[in-house]
Parts: structure tokens; sequence; C-alpha cells
């Protein structure tokens, strides 16, 4: 079959339109961007923990505000994993960062945990049926004053 000599940038399988130029600087529907950051380890009696930030900005409508800051610990992420598991059984929940028994407040290992958690609730938020079965979802990702005591 003779191949045809086409201008550049023309391709008989592909077609391209352009995007209006106020198209470009929109946001795009249904944004999601989760990070964890700013990891903190606290002392308080003989009691050491660290706990991580997280930040949300979105358009998604299940979510109440598009920008948020919270701060959670690993074993409230436990808690949240294992309640996802009970609230919406039919969706596979990855796993949480391993816990860790030695040098767990140096800072590679808890950097790996935060990369981890990020992973986790990346996953976890972006998905549509936790988006719009969980109670608890948007909560623990969003609300300052997040108690556990409220989900049972």
């Amino acid at each position: 079959m003779a191949q045809r000599n086409l201008p550049f940038g023309h391709n008989t399988r592909y077609s391209f339109r352009e995007i209006p130029a106020e198209d470009l600087y929109n946001e795009p529907e249904n944004s999601l961007e989760i990070e964890v950051v700013n990891p903190r380890t606290h002392e308080d009696n003989r009691n050491k923990y660290t706990d991580f930030e997280i930040i949300c900005r979105t358009n998604i409508p299940s979510f109440k505000f598009k920008n948020s800051s919270v701060r959670r610990r690993y074993s409230e992420f436990e808690w949240f994993r294992e309640t996802l598991k009970n609230e919406v059984p039919g969706v596979n929940i990855p796993q949480l960062p391993g816990k860790v028994f030695t040098n767990r407040f140096s800072e590679e290992v808890i950097e790996a945990r935060r990369e981890g958690l990020e992973t986790f609730l990346q996953i976890v938020a972006g998905h549509p049926l936790l988006q719009t079965g969980s109670k608890v979802l948007v909560a623990f990702i969003q609300d300052p004053n997040f108690s556990r005591n409220l989900y049972h």
C-alpha cells in the first residue's frame, strides 16, 4: 500500500480540534488534588506521635469545601480505612503503609509513611463509589472538627 505524504501535523487516523483559549485556563470538571504534607511529631507526657496535614483542592460536588486543610494521625487513618471497608463493602480499599516498630520517628520512616498515606488518600478520595457512598470520606479529608465518635 502506498504511503501518502501529508503535511506535518496532519494524520488521517486522528482528528485534532483546537481548544478555545478561554477553556485553556478554566478549572477542569471534577478536579481533585490531595496532598499529605508537613509531618509534625508531638510529645506529651509519655506519648509521642506524628500527625500529617491533608490538603484538598477540589470542585467535586460531594466535597464540602473547594480548599481545605486538616491534620490526622496514623491511628486515625487506620480507623478510617476500617470504616470505609465496612461502609462500602464492594470496594477494595487499598492498604496503608505498614506499621513501624523501630526508628518510627526517623525522617526516612516518616517520609515513607507520608508518601504512602498520600497515595492511599488519592486512590480512596478519587473513587466515585466512595465519594457518593461513604458518610465518613469527606469529613475525614476536610472537617477540622472531625471525631471518630460521630461514626459508629
